[in-house]
C-alpha cells in the first residue's frame, strides 16, 4: 500500500500542468516545446528568425487623443484611426495563421477541433477584433446620431379607462 502522503509531497513545487501529465502519464505543455525546440535547432540554424518580439505600436498618441475626445464623433475618429493602423499587421498575423494550417495540406479534410481548423479560427478572430470594434463603435455613434425612437404611447379616450386585454371590440360586425 501506497504512503497516503506520498502524492501531497510528489507534487511540492509542481504546477497544475505538472501534475495532471504525470497523472496522465503524458508529457506537459513546457516539455513538448522543449522537445520540438531542442529537435528545431538545426532547421532554426539554416532559416533564421528574428529573436525579438515583432515592434508594437506607439499609442501614445491614440490614448492622448482619446483622453482628450469630448463627443462620440471625437471618440469615433480616434478608434477608426486605430483600426486602420491596426489592420495591416493583423491581416499579416491572421495570413502566417492561415499558411500554418494549410501546413503540407493538413486542413484537407481535418475535423472540427483539430489543429488545422484551430488555426484558422484564431486567424479568423485576429481580424474579428477589428470588426467587433468597428461594430461597437457603430453603436456609439447611432446612440449619439440615431437613436431609436421611444415606444409609442397608447391612446385612451378621456374618461373611459382602457379595455381589458383580450375584449372583443364593440360595435358593429366587420362587413355587416
Amino acid at each position: 500500500m501506497r504512503d497516503p502522503d506520498f502524492e501531497l509531497y510528489d507534487n511540492v513545487g509542481r504546477d497544475a500542468d505538472q501534475i495532471a501529465a504525470a497523472r496522465y502519464g503524458i508529457a506537459t505543455s513546457r516539455d513538448l516545446r522543449r522537445w520540438a525546440e531542442r529537435d528545431a535547432a538545426p532547421f532554426l540554424t539554416e532559416h533564421p528568425l528574428p529573436n525579438e518580439p515583432l515592434p508594437g505600436p506607439d499609442l501614445a498618441p491614440y490614448l492622448d487623443a482619446l483622453a482628450a475626445a469630448e463627443t462620440p464623433a471625437q471618440a469615433n475618429a480616434v478608434t477608426q484611426q486605430l483600426l486602420d493602423a491596426a489592420e495591416p499587421v493583423l491581416k499579416a498575423v491572421s495570413d502566417c495563421l492561415v499558411a500554418a494550417a494549410r501546413w503540407r495540406g493538413q486542413n484537407r479534410g481535418a475535423e472540427l477541433g483539430s489543429p488545422p481548423k484551430m488555426l484558422m479560427a484564431a486567424a479568423s478572430r485576429s481580424l474579428g477584433v477589428l470588426s467587433l470594434a468597428d461594430q461597437a463603435d457603430l453603436a456609439i455613434l447611432r446612440a449619439e446620431y440615431d437613436p431609436a425612437p421611444a415606444p409609442p404611447q397608447p391612446r385612451t379616450t378621456p374618461g373611459l379607462p382602457p379595455a381589458p386585454p383580450g375584449t372583443p371590440p364593440t360595435g358593429p360586425a366587420p362587413g355587416r
